[in-house]
């Protein structure tokens, strides 16, 4: 449902995406990092249907945000020509992406990222996600510790009674997020998602592969049965293990 509600809203005009929006929660959270000098960052996952909200959010102004081209020729025209017709200023996935979104953050402006992706190994850390020591993306982490930026986590999620889709806006403020140490920001930013996540996780898109570089593993999602329960047992087990641990210190006297 996603995947189709994605397409209608390249092929519609703006307006009508726009018109699928019927409540918008903690709106004021959105309007006070709009409001930073020092910009906005918002952090949307791969939950529920983002692009739906993209048309809404290009009404507060213009956004820089990446582009990667996807494969094929009519397939990416089709989605660049639907992404075009908004306010925001699309930048290739590369280096110079991130000074432009850099630059829109000094100046004041806000930028979207999905900083749940799969990154390369040179663009990202190991941290958890869900408890599964994983690689994780430290783009958001990095423009967000040298420009003090607002941190808005944003989800659009399909209302149950098939009306439409509400905007949940999250204030995301844990000063570890801005922590110089990459591990650091990049595992509390997985946290800040998980919790995002946990809320609606039937919306959020488990079919995404955002787990196939995980050390200990290598790729699951091209390993056996066996070799996957294996982990999965070893990683309860370590997971029961640490809160035991902490279960004992915290009722020491």
């Amino acid at each position: 449902m996603t995947s189709i509600e994605s397409i209608k809203s390249w092929a519609m005009p703006p307006e009508w995406s726009i018109a699928q929006i019927r409540d918008v929660h903690n709106k004021d959270i959105l309007l006070e990092g709009l409001a930073s000098a020092n910009g906005m960052l918002a952090i949307v996952p791969h939950l529920g249907t983002w692009e739906m909200m993209n048309a809404w959010l290009n009404q507060f102004g213009s956004p820089t945000i990446m582009y990667k081209p996807v494969k094929g020729d009519i397939t990416n025209n089709f989605v660049l020509q639907g992404r075009s017709r908004l306010n925001a200023t699309l930048v290739p996935t590369d280096g110079s992406g991130v000074k432009a979104i850099f630059k829109t953050l000094k100046q004041g402006g806000f930028s979207i990222v999905l900083p749940d992706h799969v990154p390369d190994p040179s663009g990202g850390v190991v941290v958890p996600f869900f408890g599964i020591k994983t690689l994780t993306s430290t783009l958001a982490s990095k423009l967000a510790s040298k420009t003090r930026c607002a941190l808005v986590g944003l989800s659009c999620i399909r209302r149950d009674d098939g009306r439409g889709f509400d905007i949940y806006c999250y204030k995301l403020d844990d000063p570890a997020l801005y922590d110089r140490h990459a591990e650091t920001a990049a595992y509390a930013l997985n946290q800040a998602m998980q919790q995002m996540i946990e809320e609606k996780c039937s919306h959020y898109m488990w079919g995404y592969r955002r787990f196939k570089h995980i050390p200990a593993l290598g790729n699951p999602y091209n390993v056996d049965e066996e070799t996957l329960a294996k982990f999965i047992r070893d990683n309860k087990r370590a997971d029961q293990n640490v809160h035991d641990t902490t279960t004992r210190a915290g009722n020491e006297p």
